[in-house]
């Protein structure tokens, strides 16, 4: 009986340690399910990250480097992600941002902001003072901080890590199908390797 338990926790670790190269030779897991994408006819990139997480400020750089040489047929999407309440203050920052057409102009200052000067930007007046000093009106920037767009983005925001099984950030999904994180692709730098991998398989499945 011993021994048959054995035999079966060996063939388990086995199975386990197989799966776990196998993750790592291909820098993704697969979906399952995959998720629909906003428009069926590009491929899809989302990156999920947070403000605060420095791994993600150190990935900024190369991932906004890749994003400006983007194909034609890739549609590239920033997702906060919202872990905690902390989290869903920065993400509604965001979503504020885009809904004022501002986050060109904010994105990597308000990196900046958290990661190096240490500013607490959470409360609506603090968000005002940062958005009104990059040149925002800060009745319109009220006015989208309170608007039914940017609240039904945060509900959407509090489940979508969940739909792609994101767990830990920087993490990016490549059409619905693939995720890939610094772990599963080795680091943060072979990110886009795997991800300009992914998008010429997903373009030649097209």
């Amino acid at each position: 009986m011993l021994k048959k338990i054995a035999q079966t926790s060996l063939l388990i670790l086995l199975f386990s340690c197989s799966a776990l190269l196998k993750a790592e030779s291909v820098g993704y897991e697969t979906l399952s399910p995959a998720q629909p994408t906003h428009n069926p006819e590009k491929i899809e990139v989302i990156e999920f990250f947070w403000y605060g997480c420095p791994h993600c400020y150190s990935f900024e750089p190369a991932l906004e480097q890749w994003v400006k040489n983007l194909p034609k047929n890739v549609e590239f999407i920033r997702q906060p992600a919202v872990f905690s309440e902390l989290w869903g203050k920065h993400a509604k920052a965001y979503f504020t941002a885009e809904a004022l057409g501002v986050v060109d102009k904010v994105h990597n200052d308000f990196f900046d902001a958290i990661q190096n000067k240490k500013q607490n930007l959470e409360t609506e007046d603090q968000l005002a003072k940062f958005f009104v000093a990059h040149g925002v009106n800060e009745t319109e920037f009220r006015n989208a901080y309170n608007s039914f767009l940017v609240d039904s983005k945060m509900r959407q925001a509090a489940t979508m890590a969940s739909r792609y099984g994101v767990t830990g950030v920087p993490a990016i999904i490549v059409n619905g199908k693939y995720k890939t994180n610094g772990p599963l692709a080795g680091s943060q730098e072979k990110m886009i390797d795997v991800v300009n991998q992914l998008i010429q398989k997903e373009s030649a499945a097209k």
